[in-house]
């Protein structure tokens, strides 16, 4: 059993006042289960200074230490499962306690299937990039309480440790705080004609076999200025989510308001819950009560929700005991602050001698934005899609040394890179998609980005 040291820090149900200390670090990452009234909205995970970085590009994986830089000839997986090979049992009941922890982009996808390179890429990010770490900030909105736990038999962690408490131990109010400014309307990367023309081609791959459904995605850009850590707390605010984060690398900030969940791992049980099916909310109660029930009587997205439920059936059975696998939660209503979502849950049991890190492997990316047959899917994305999805529909979370994952799908997220934003909205069309309604569909998906990226929007410090 691994000795793990803990340090008891003010809780704050406002958990970026914590974050706030390093959010300015490169490689701080904030896990934020910001979905308040909900039990998804319990533990905030805060991480910063990694014992070891991997970085994936262009079919490279390259591993730094703090003591040298080195490339490595296994593809990135098998690199993530090796670093995480040591088993540790932790005698606690917290999420996370040290681990890998970052971001899959959805082109990792290359690395395993033959996908064509058609779509522009601007290399604006890595494939992968994950960070090992030895300690963490660990809030639990349940019990509130707030700790800092760590492994000091990490050096590094050791030498930090004093500092880590000092730093954590009194937050009041933002160190970082900055002002944020929107400099040009939001511009999409498609025509509403060339979405049209996209989706008839979709069409014509469905009529002939090709496959049952494609997600088609749309990417948005806009000219920033000031703090992204600033628009992420406005972001936070105006969409609560259970599957956020923010994170901070040298040349780049994330900041995801993701509502989905693609696997988790406890105890080696496996679970996976794909968002198909989507109506707006409206302000009108009455109106809002009648877009629920459109969802819930709609057989068309219930069709849409059972052909991804399938593939991620058979995604996750790759790696989990047989007969083990189960669809717990069969077309669920949730709700979030502009949107309702049609969920569904599916459970499993890791095979003997299966790693989370084979799962994750095993199913990635997402069956719930990909469409099905899956690889097929993605070749049809590459041909329509003009760029790149990068860290759109890829996935941040991360994987403990005991074996415990959770990852969502990085849906709702937003790119920050040399004071522009990038975001993507899609949908999955299928044989009686409505071209109107799914391009209509993608704006319901991106209003609180659009809310948050209104041009000569300016928030103030402390905003």
């Amino acid at each position: 059993m691994t000795a793990l040291t803990y340090v008891d820090l003010p809780y704050k149900e406002d958990s970026t006042l914590l974050f706030d200390r390093i959010a300015a670090e490169p490689w701080s990452v904030f896990i934020d289960s910001n979905h308040p009234g909900s039990t998804l909205g319990r533990y905030d995970i805060m991480v910063a200074r990694p014992d070891v970085r991997v970085i994936t590009q262009n079919f490279d994986t390259k591993i730094h230490t703090c003591s040298q830089s080195y490339s490595v000839l296994d593809g990135p997986f098998t690199v993530l499962k090796e670093l995480l090979s040591e088993d540790r049992q932790f005698a606690c009941d917290l999420p996370f306690v040290g681990g890998a922890l970052g971001f899959l982009s959805y082109d990792l996808c290359r690395y395993m299937e033959s996908i064509p390179s058609i779509a522009e890429s601007d290399g604006a990010i890595p494939d992968m990039a994950m960070g090992i770490y030895s300690w963490a900030i660990v809030v639990d909105h349940k019990k509130k309480k707030s700790v800092l736990v760590g492994d000091l038999s990490s050096s590094r962690t050791r030498r930090n440790w004093n500092e880590l408490i000092r730093l954590f131990k009194c937050p009041v109010g933002y160190k970082n705080s900055q002002g944020f400014r929107v400099v040009t309307p939001t511009r999409s990367n498609m025509t509403h004609d060339y979405y049209s023309h996209a989706f008839r081609k979709i069409k014509k791959y469905i009529i002939e076999g090709d496959c049952y459904q494609v997600n088609l995605a749309q990417r948005f850009t806009t000219e920033v200025e000031g703090d992204p850590w600033s628009a992420y707390r406005i972001l936070r605010r105006i969409n609560p989510s259970p599957f956020s984060a923010y994170m901070s690398y040298p040349d780049f900030k994330i900041l995801s308001n993701s509502p989905e969940q693609f696997l988790s791992v406890k105890g080696g049980i496996v679970q996976t819950k794909p968002i198909k099916g989507t109506r707006p909310r409206s302000s009108d109660q009455d109106r809002d009560r009648n877009l629920v029930q459109e969802l819930v009587d709609s057989i068309k997205d219930q069709a849409e929700n059972l052909m991804i439920v399938d593939l991620l059936r058979n995604d996750i059975s790759k790696n989990c005991a047989l007969g083990s696998v189960q669809v717990k939660k069969l077309f669920d209503i949730e709700t979030f602050p502009n949107v309702h979502h049609m969920v569904s849950t599916i459970t499993g049991k890791l095979k003997a001698q299966r790693s989370a890190v084979d799962l994750l492997r095993g199913c990635f990316p997402g069956g719930s934005i990909t469409g099905a047959p899956k690889v097929r899917s993605m070749q049809i994305i590459e041909e329509l899609e003009p760029h790149r999805r990068g860290i759109y529909c890829g996935s941040i979370g991360y994987i403990g040394f005991d074996g415990n994952m959770d990852i969502n799908i990085a849906i709702r997220t937003i790119l920050h890179r040399n004071n522009q934003m990038y975001f993507y909205t899609g949908g999955g069309i299928v044989s009686d998609s409505d071209v109107d309604a799914e391009y209509r569909e993608t704006f319901d998906k991106a209003k609180a980005m659009m809310s948050l990226l209104s041009k000569d929007n300016v928030y103030a410090l402390g905003s």
